[in-house]
């Protein structure tokens, strides 16, 4: 039986890839590794199968400007690792970062893939030195070159697949989905009113029909017409703790970077008061935890992690 299965963002969790900070060169790694390890304790106590990543190759190359800190992939392997269905996707990552190429990451696929997953690796692009222009304007600083995009571009619902086109993903790249994936899902690629080059900061799909959406990056016009019968819980303005430490590599709305256990449980920054009172007072209950230095390294609890198995089947939510 196949050990990956994901198609949707809120089914209840089975397994999941959680990152490591190690391998940075600053302050922030033992106060970071210390709360993912309370993290993947949380997870084990609510019966999910935890994988942690191996620190990155020292020798893998820096990101570029505006694209986050030297951890890159060991702390954010959902930058680099997409599971849609049985299948585990190795994304064509943005020019400049590093890719999940290490023997230990290798192992762990290869364990999906001789389990009965299917395991394809998009193109990685050449045109390194042209495909990013830090000179654009946010939102557009990926050319359509070729196809590039980080995993968590994508958010699963289902047969529907949102892609944001964004400084993260360009329209090649939610083709180059749509070909590798077929006919049974469909691939809308998403422009939103702003650059953030992240979907799961603008919107997370909680449950069938519930969504909550940043109200400054996202409105009707922005999503596809079918979740726009969906109800929608409105993020409030989060709390911006800055970074104790470094340099900021995240937008302030990454409070909203949550992970969803199940439809009514989700694991939020306990620093949120206000955003966990509203998903409570919407029947929705809460693991507060805390990543200190979110701000600094780029990743909230949805950005650290790979869900890879999750219960539930192929389904339509078009209501």
């Amino acid at each position: 039986m196949s050990l990956a299965g994901v198609y949707t963002e809120w089914d209840p969790l089975e397994e999941i890839v959680v990152g490591t900070a190690v391998g940075s060169e600053n302050r922030m790694v033992r106060e970071t590794e210390d709360e993912l390890d309370g993290l993947c304790e949380e997870l084990r106590g609510l019966g999910v199968t935890v994988r942690r990543l191996p620190p990155q190759d020292p020798a893998s190359p820096p990101a570029p400007p505006d694209r986050g800190a030297d951890t890159a992939l060991a702390y954010r392997p959902r930058d680099g690792l997409l599971t849609v269905g049985e299948t585990v996707i190795q994304t064509p990552a943005v020019p400049g970062l590093p890719s999940l190429q290490s023997p230990a990451c290798r192992m762990l696929l290869m364990e999906y893939f001789t389990s009965g997953s299917r395991w394809i690796s998009a193109p990685p692009p050449v045109l390194t030195d042209v495909m990013y222009d830090p000179t654009a304007p946010a939102g557009e600083r990926l050319r359509e070159l070729e196809p590039v995009f980080d995993a968590d571009t994508v958010l699963r619902i289902g047969t529907d697949l949102l892609y944001l086109v964004s400084d993260s993903g360009n329209a090649l790249g939610a083709r180059w989905l749509q070909a590798a994936l077929g006919e049974r899902y469909t691939v809308h690629p998403c422009r939103g009113p702003h650059g953030s080059p992240h979907g799961d900061f603008a919107v997370v799909p909680l449950g069938p029909g519930l969504i909550l959406v940043n109200p400054e990056r996202v409105d009707a016009e922005h999503i596809p017409p079918f979740l726009r019968t969906w109800k929608r819980i409105v993020c409030p303005e989060l709390v911006d703790p800055g970074p104790p430490d470094g340099a900021v590599h995240s937008s302030g709305w990454g409070g909203s970077n949550i992970l969803v256990v199940r439809p009514g449980l989700v694991i939020v920054d306990r620093r949120q008061a206000d955003l966990m009172r509203v998903l409570e007072n919407n029947g929705i209950d809460v693991l507060p935890l805390q990543l200190t230095h979110a701000r600094a390294l780029g990743s909230g609890f949805h950005r650290v992690t790979v869900d890879v198995r999750r219960t539930g089947t192929l389904e339509s939510y078009r209501f």
